[in-house]
């Protein structure tokens, strides 16, 4: 599922359709073609990137130059040589300096300062100029500072250890009795976006997150004036984890960590945003880093994950080689204390779709957030599928890991037998192992969670549109339930929440091509944590009038309180659930204009991803636009609060 190659589940060589001319096409949602396309939670070769706004000869000239210079290594595998669709994912300022003043200086030794901008242009899709962004006014006085007072309040990317994404009424300051007074209170458009997808953290008053373009950014949270940006290599996908701090203490210096989608992992100051260590999580040259780290007991602990499902589609690429693992690095240096590989060495002879030998097994990356158990000395990790062949019993799994040692203590596989690559989606299916899919990972992180009855569950949910319950001391699954019909494009995509012993679900559930015995379930689902049986059903209503890439149905992350459900909708909508019987009690459209504070006007998008809503001191945060994979483009940050006069009593 990992690279976002979104495309149609279909032959799209049987249509005569080149597949950058078609992913291209339905990114702008220009294309003919009535199913959705494949989401492989990653991003894609040519992946909303307009070359008509470049001139025809810089496009010829960059090809020139990527043919003559760059693909003898960045097209074969060669370690860390990002494969060319990780590049695309780089704004062309970021690229030329990589060329001119970064790693790949010596390597562009031979080209003028005049190509060096023409091939980072070509890459990128965009002229230079076009992503310088416009800040967000700096933040002055108090507001300038951090509040040492208000140590971090979620150190989780799903709030707690057990990532169930339960907020407290304390902390949130919304209720069912208020949340019908939010209104907007300030608002971000980032320049040059089509996809806001960094989970929030929240730590001394300051609201911090990722973005496309390059920039991790910490604002006020009441005002949205910036304190600090922190430009990284390439776009932050992941969310952003905050050590906490003691309050009393005047020489705290909380770190901040996050990845990006090049593979790159680093350690900021949390006041400062001055960066402290930055490591490469993986020597291949397709791996990304997509799920938020875990912090523990002065340990970060990093889920690695891959693009060579992409890479695998380029004419030639030897497929494949990518392993999945989960990085336990010293968090105050960034030095390696283990590492788990989830799948054994590949070896050559893996046999393909057409008879011919590939290598394997690859792949079982980590898409999401690793959940801890510091009760049993575990984390937990959900898997994706294989690459290539042979299929192997940890894809498409959850795996129990000793936190001192990375030793895997148990893991249950939930679907056997799953490998593919985007070559199974070409005319040329050279790299398509011999399974081809059905392409069903885990893109939901494990939620660790109790039962009315106070028994500790892992929860889990799959693309396939299925949920399970399994018990942490055995690895067993308890209970397995089909609340969605699934797809690849999900299902059950990237979130879950737990509240008082139910499980929130929500369901995708998009057209994707295929044929299924069941019809779709796109809405939100509430299951007994014990049992898996259905506590309330919350099916969506299809408000799209039509709309081009507009669907009904859930895919991105949510956060429950202890009596509602904030998610965010395929649609564009933001919605409250009532967390008793499933009832909407707030709805707002966020595809409308918007001006942020930085003077720029920006529209919201679909939801997607592992961000979600969320509600903090009596506002809501919500990162809107998931422009790729077809869905709605969007660069929205947006800070919702209750009205001033509103009566919260």
């Amino acid at each position: 599922m990992g690279i976002g190659i979104a495309r149609q589940r279909l032959r799209i060589g049987a249509l005569g359709i080149g597949s950058a001319a078609l992913v291209t096409a339905i990114a702008f949602g220009t294309s003919g073609l009535n199913a959705a396309p494949r989401d492989q939670q990653g991003v894609a070769a040519d992946n909303y990137r307009d070359l008509s706004t470049l001139p025809p000869e810089t496009n010829e000239q960059g090809d020139r130059i990527w043919t003559e210079v760059c693909a003898a290594c960045h097209d074969t595998g060669v370690a860390r040589a990002p494969a060319k669709l990780i590049v695309q994912q780089m704004t062309p300022e970021a690229i030329y300096k990589v060329l001119t003043t970064g790693i790949m200086a010596p390597m562009a030794g031979s080209l003028d300062d005049g190509e060096k901008k023409v091939v980072s242009e070509y890459l990128a899709g965009r002229p230079m100029g076009t992503s310088t962004p416009t800040p967000a006014p700096r933040c002055e006085g108090a507001k300038a500072g951090f509040d040492r007072g208000a140590p971090t309040s979620y150190p989780f990317w799903g709030v707690d250890a057990g990532n169930t994404h339960f907020v407290s009424a304390e902390m949130a300051g919304i209720d069912a009795q208020n949340v019908g007074d939010l209104e907007l209170k300030w608002a971000l458009a980032i320049p040059n976006a089509t996809r806001v997808r960094s989970h929030p953290a929240f730590a001394g008053g300051a609201v911090i997150f990722g973005g496309q373009d390059n920039t991790v950014r910490a604002l006020d949270e009441e005002t949205g004036c910036l304190r600090w940006t922190f430009e990284s290599d390439a776009e932050v996908r992941t969310g952003i984890t905050v050590q906490s701090w003691d309050k009393d203490d005047p020489d705290a210096n909380p770190l901040a960590f996050f990845g990006d989608v090049t593979g790159n992992a680093y350690a900021v100051e949390a006041f400062t945003g001055k960066q402290v260590w930055k490591i490469s999580a993986d020597d291949h040259s397709s791996t990304t880093l997509t799920g938020a780290q875990a912090y523990h007991d002065g340990v970060l602990y990093i889920p690695v994950s891959s693009l060579e499902e992409g890479a695998a589609a380029t004419d030639g690429y030897p497929c494949c080689s990518f392993r999945g693992s989960l990085l336990a690095v010293d968090a105050a240096t960034g030095e390696e204390k283990w590492r788990t590989y989830l799948v054994e060495e590949p070896k050559e002879g893996s046999p393909g779709l057409l008879g011919n030998a590939l290598i394997g097994p690859s792949g079982v990356p980590i898409w999401s957030a690793p959940t801890l158990d510091p009760e049993r000395g575990r984390i937990y990790v959900a898997t994706g599928d294989n690459y290539t062949g042979p299929a192997t019993e940890m894809s498409d799994s959850l795996v129990a890991l000793d936190m001192e040692t990375g030793a895997i203590d148990w893991h249950f596989q939930a679907f056997e037998d799953d490998a593919w690559n985007g070559s199974c989606e070409e005319a040329d299916q050279t790299n398509c192992p011999e399974e081809d899919g059905p392409d069903y990972d885990f893109g939901v992180n494990p939620v660790l969670a109790k039962t009315k009855d106070g028994k500790d569950m892992i929860l889990l949910g799959q693309k396939s549109g299925a949920a399970f319950g399994v018990d942490p001391d055995t690895g067993k699954m308890v209970w397995k339930t089909q609340v969605g019909r699934g797809g690849v494009v999900g299902g059950i995509h990237f979130g879950m929440a737990a509240v008082n012993g139910v499980l929130i679900v929500p369901v995708s559930d998009v057209p994707d091509g295929q044929e299924y015995d069941m019809d779709p379930r796109p809405g939100m689902y509430a299951l007994d944590i014990a049992t898996g049986e259905y506590v309330w059903q919350a099916p969506s209503e299809d408000v799209c009038e039509g709309r081009s890439l507009c669907y009904p149905g859930y895919s991105g992350a949510i956060s429950v309180t202890p009596d509602l459900v904030f998610a965010g909708a395929n649609d564009g909508h933001v919605r409250a659930y009532r967390v008793s019987d499933g009832k909407v009690v707030w709805d707002i459209d966020t595809t409308v204009e918007y001006t942020g504070v930085n003077g720029e006007k920006g529209r919201g998008g679909s939801f997607s991803g592992g961000s979600a809503p969320m509600p903090h001191k009596g506002m809501l945060f919500i990162t809107s636009g998931y422009g790729f994979s077809g869905k709605m483009p969007g660069n929205m940050f947006l800070a919702y609060g209750v009205k001033d006069d509103a009566d919260t009593e």
